[in-house]
């Protein structure tokens, strides 16, 4: 995939070393926090906002020299800043087009666990997006479960996920998101699952008319790069992961949809681009 040299998005937050960051209160932390009370003390200053500035300081291991940045995940962050910059790009087009107003979303990256305002999220339970606060939550090392562990490498993968993610949070800004909700508040749990399913292949869809546009706009695609994005949706498909996992598959407790399914609808928006092409709500066959 084409991407280095093109501007990258702003609205990319980096929580990575939130947990990493601060004073601890514990252990040394405890001497710290004696010797800064005794520094106010004696200068007439208030520890409270010596304690401030400590925990606003990076950590520095022994030595005095801060550890350095990963340079591959460094890569990887810059990678999907401009990944998000093109979805940016492509739906504020397609609103104006449809005399809407687009709403970007923020992209939260994290390590391990991270609070949002759908509640918590952690590394395992991969990327999501969290419709309360509009923010999309990724913790960089799923990516490399994406290659180990699902057997889908590639920049494009990569990127067909950021997609899908900004997909749902189109579905958001249309009031999609929302009726589905409520559809599924007055149903049994198969017809929930059912709409969850609906939601989740018009997402992939919405990620392939993306894909699409950003083509034709910047020839972003390389020999193999629509291949790397469909073994992605394949990879994640409800049948096969359930097959993984336990040896069978329950079509009733699907809530994201087959691999056969999450590759036709990636791969007819893509083909399409078209926005009245996804509605899999209404579609006889998904």
């Amino acid at each position: 995939m084409r991407w280095q040299g093109r501007e990258a998005s702003g609205n990319v937050e980096d929580r990575r070393s939130a947990t990493g960051r601060g004073m601890a209160i514990g252990g040394g932390g405890g001497l710290t926090l004696l010797i800064l009370l005794l520094i106010g003390m004696f200068f007439g200053i208030n520890p409270l906002q010596l304690i401030q500035i400590a925990q606003q300081q990076p950590n520095v291991p022994r030595g005095g020299v801060q550890a350095p940045a990963d340079e591959a995940e460094e890569e990887l962050k810059q990678f999907v800043s401009v990944v998000l910059r093109d979805t940016e790009d492509v739906w504020e087009r397609i609103f104006r087009e449809q005399g809407r107003s687009y709403e970007k979303p923020r992209l939260v990256l994290f390590s391990g666990q991270v609070e949002s305002a759908c509640g918590y999220g952690a590394s395992a339970s991969g990327p999501f997006y969290c419709p309360s606060d509009e923010r999309i939550y990724i913790d960089l090392n799923f990516y490399d479960q994406l290659q180990r562990r699902f057997r889908a490498p590639g920049d494009f993968a990569q990127a067909y996920i950021i997609a899908h993610e900004v997909g749902h949070h189109v579905q958001n800004q249309l009031g999609i998101a929302d009726r589905v909700r409520r559809l599924q508040q007055g149903v049994g749990e198969e017809e929930a699952n059912d709409l969850s399913v609906r939601l989740e292949l018009q997402a992939d869809f919405f990620a392939g008319v993306w894909a699409h546009h950003a083509e034709k706009s910047w020839q972003i695609l390389e020999p193999g790069d629509v291949e790397e994005a469909l073994r992605a949706a394949s990879a994640i498909g409800d049948d096969r992961l359930q097959m993984e996992q336990q040896g069978y598959v329950v079509p009733d407790s699907f809530t994201h949809g087959t691999s056969e399914q999450r590759v036709r609808w990636f791969r007819r928006g893509l083909q399409t681009g078209d926005m009245s092409q996804g509605d899999t709500f209404n579609a006889e066959r998904l």
